[in-house]
């Protein structure tokens, strides 16, 4: 490691006063991603500002046709949380796979969101949803907060507060999981709203986290989804699958999904 400044706000308006006094600040949620990347000199911040002590970031409350979830609430809350397993139990779901107790008890939903990892669980329920990401500064659509690979519309020094989502009439995540990491080589979230069908995949784009808008035509019609509209060049090839493996997946995982949220 090296010399950086530790800081421990216990509001997160003194983390953004944090943020915005430090010359390469960067936000310490979870740290499941930060730390290792640290550790491998990938990343040298002056300024580490951890949320940990930040209570107004935890929490989840439910309104009937919205479920909030603070930043700082972890996976395992999540997915242990009996409000959203009313409301959007996909959702708890989706939180009780992402890797392995100790990552489900130290990650959060923030901190995810804010990494924006292309094999990551979250992305999916909040673009499949249609979720809003509320920061410091503003509220972002899903359609608006990702970005790419690794990429968001969040500012250096805007920090995500909660993500609100809106309850489905029913939806499912159906992942097909690297058996190590538990991260997906592909996920498809199929989400039945007021609005119609949205899919969202995870873990296949080049791009990150995509809208599968032909696999949303053919449940909206009905028919048994699969993956011919999908484009294959958009799609990762690596040691672990190649574009067309993952093409595949995508029908496979969808297929099921879809299944679960009829």
């Amino acid at each position: 490691m090296y010399d950086f400044s530790y800081h421990t706000p216990s509001t997160v308006a003194d983390a953004a006063a944090a943020m915005s006094g430090a010359d390469d600040g960067k936000i310490l949620a979870g740290g499941q991603t930060l730390l290792p990347t640290m550790k491998q000199r990938l990343a040298s911040p002056s300024d580490l500002v951890s949320l940990r002590g930040c209570r107004d970031l935890v929490g989840i409350a439910s309104d009937g046709s919205t479920v909030t979830i603070g930043a700082m609430t972890t996976h395992g809350a999540v997915a242990a949380s009996a409000d959203v397993k009313a409301a959007i139990p996909a959702l708890a779901a989706l939180a009780g796979g992402i890797g392995d107790p100790q990552v489900r008890n130290r990650g959060t939903i923030g901190g995810s969101l804010a990494n924006n990892d292309p094999a990551a669980d979250y992305p999916a329920a909040v673009l499949g949803l249609g979720a809003t990401v509320v920061t410091t500064k503003r509220e972002l659509a899903a359609e608006d907060f990702f970005q790419g690979l690794f990429e968001t519309a969040l500012e250096e020094d805007e920090i995500i507060t909660a993500v609100r989502f809106p309850v489905p009439k029913s939806a499912a995540y159906m992942k097909f999981d690297n058996p190590a990491s538990r991260y997906a080589l592909v996920g498809v979230f199929v989400a039945h709203t007021s609005g119609g069908v949205r899919v969202a995949v995870t873990g296949a784009g080049q791009d990150g986290v995509f809208r599968a808008e032909g696999i949303e035509a053919q449940i909206s019609a009905g028919q048994t989804p699969d993956s011919s509209s999908i484009d294959e060049g958009g799609l990762n090839t690596d040691i672990h699958a190649s574009a067309a493996y993952r093409k595949h997946l995508i029908g496979v995982m969808a297929k099921r999904a879809a299944a679960a949220a009829s």
